[in-house]
């Protein structure tokens, strides 16, 4: 009996790895079929393509036109040697 129950658990993980494959392949076949047609499009339009490019947000910069209230004044430290 324990031996049919192992091979199950087997089964289902094989058939769970199997599912979690086959998934991430149809999501790279979606975004390469998205950057086709995205690519495809550019030059029948006869516009350059950019890139997807994911920028870091910055924020703790200071953007002009907003107070400086949380900034306080900073006195510098010697370095260590």
């Amino acid at each position: 009996m324990p031996t049919f129950m192992t091979f199950f658990v087997r089964l289902f993980l094989l058939a769970a790895g199997l599912v979690f494959a086959a998934s991430l392949s149809v999501a790279a076949a979606l975004m390469l079929a998205v950057w086709g047609v995205r690519a495809a499009w550019a030059r029948l339009t006869g516009k350059s393509t950019l890139p997807f490019v994911v920028r870091p947000r910055r924020a703790n910069i200071v953007r002009p036109g907003r107070a400086a209230a949380d900034i306080s004044d900073v006195e510098p430290k010697t370095p260590k040697a």
